[in-house]
């Protein structure tokens, strides 16, 4: 009798849903959802409108008839972001979810090679991707390390610059050469396959906009779970491309870092340094948000 060689069925590709939340983006949001479209690896795409212009609204609906890999849901209104992704969760049908800033434009296998790494590893897991500016540098936040009151204080006075100190943010480090672990990726191209992105319960929705990310990473990793920089999945960021008030959003970013802190600070020592650490994160965030405001109205960029 011959041997019979057994049938080894292929394990099935991961179904990929780009979860998209978009506010007054621009023009960067058609360039991002074309992106998305012509990768054919990707299975659809989920945008959470959360309070588009009328002209934006009526060629994302063209898009709509135009390709039926897009979906366009609408939020009622700007419900932020964390909410928004959690809200664009519910509705996708892909075993793995990208999300994905609306002025990110991600290349041709970029999203498979997120999924394939979250499905190696064991457990929980986060991939994110390297965030690059238009000229190719890795920008602020694509990686970073744990977010303390101590690294804020660090990362956010000159004490960063000084012998023996180093910042949190982690863009100025050699870029490895694989997949690697690290406290914290950003969530503007953050992976996760839906079994894990249940599991942990999702975005956490007290966070308007900015530190959501932060927040997920670290309770993927509390419950034992694997965050993971993915350096050859390399995303163009145009960033800041929202035509809301720059100081609105960033004076958002500082009540989350607020809030984090004020979550997860449980020591004394960590309840004190927060205090300290406070002024001088406020003065550097809005301060930074001020001078790009003047700048533009001064110089035009």
């Amino acid at each position: 009798m011959a041997n019979v060689i057994p049938l080894i069925r292929p394990e099935p590709r991961p179904q990929i849903s780009v979860i998209m939340v978009s506010y007054h983006t621009g023009p960067a949001l058609l360039e991002a959802v074309a992106a998305v479209i012509a990768d054919p690896q990707i299975f659809e795409i989920v945008i959470v409108d959360n309070g588009n212009s009328y002209a934006a609204r009526e060629k994302l609906s063209q898009l709509v008839q135009d390709h039926d890999r897009i979906r366009l849901v609408q939020s009622h209104g700007n419900i932020g972001f964390a909410k928004g992704c959690n809200y664009g969760a519910t509705v996708a049908r892909g075993t793995h979810f990208l999300f994905l800033n609306p002025d990110a434009i991600i290349p041709p296998g970029a999203a498979m090679m997120l999924a394939e790494c979250a499905d190696a590893q064991d457990g929980l897991a986060i991939i994110g991707g390297r965030l690059s500016d238009i000229d190719g540098h890795e920008q602020r936040g694509s990686r970073r390390d744990d977010l303390t009151p101590l690294s804020a204080l660090i990362s956010f006075t000159p004490l960063h610059k000084l012998p023996g100190f180093k910042s949190l943010h982690l863009e100025t480090q050699p870029v490895p050469d694989a997949p690697t672990s690290v406290p914290v990726v950003s969530g503007a191209c953050l992976m996760m396959d839906r079994i894990s992105f249940e599991e942990v319960g999702g975005f956490n929705e007290d966070y308007f906009l900015h530190v959501e990310d932060i927040e997920l990473c670290r309770r993927v990793r509390h419950m034992g779970g694997s965050v993971i920089f993915h350096p050859k999945a390399t995303v163009m960021h145009y960033g800041s491309t929202s035509r809301a008030r720059r100081q609105d959003v960033e004076f958002s970013k500082f009540k989350g870092f607020y809030r984090y802190f004020k979550s997860y600070s449980d020591k004394w020592w960590g309840k004190a340094l927060t205090h300290i650490a406070m002024p001088f994160m406020f003065l550097a965030i809005m301060g930074r948000a001020w001078y790009l405001v003047l700048r533009k109205a001064f110089l035009g960029r």
